[in-house]
Formats: C-alpha cells, sequence, structure tokens
C-alpha cells in the first residue's frame, strides 16, 4: 500500500537527497538514483503546488473576488 507524502514531507526528502548528493560521497549508481528520486519528488510538489493555485483561485472567484494575476519576480 502506497501512502502520498503530504507536500511538506516530499520537500523535506527532497532536502535530504539534495544534502546527500552535495556531499558527493556516493557512488555513481547511487547518485543516480537519488537524482532520479528528487525529479520525482520537484514533479509531485509542483503539481501540488499548481493544485493548491488552482483551488486559491476558484474560492476567490466564488466569493465575489476577481482572477489572481501571475506575479513576475526579476
Amino acid at each position: 500500500m502506497h501512502m502520498e507524502m503530504s507536500f511538506e514531507e516530499s520537500l523535506k526528502e527532497l532536502e535530504g537527497i539534495v544534502d546527500k548528493l552535495e556531499k558527493g560521497q556516493l557512488s555513481l549508481d547511487e547518485s543516480l538514483m537519488l537524482f532520479e528520486k528528487g525529479i520525482k519528488l520537484v514533479r509531485e510538489c509542483n503539481t501540488k503546488i499548481q493544485c493548491a493555485q488552482q483551488k486559491v483561485e476558484q474560492l476567490i472567484l466564488e466569493n465575489g473576488g476577481s482572477r489572481t494575476e501571475k506575479f513576475e519576480m526579476d
């Protein structure tokens, strides 16, 4: 039975992977395996962020607000 991790759990695991990779003490195979897992976690986090953003926009619209605008950082 595979339970989906929360956004926070995924982010914490991703931070751990980055830390291990930055130390540079893993074999090539271990590094590739962790990198692949990290990419999967990034995709999952991005999906969760997009879903949350859509929910917020829907709630704003349902309550008489206007649509949010994308914020671009310099």
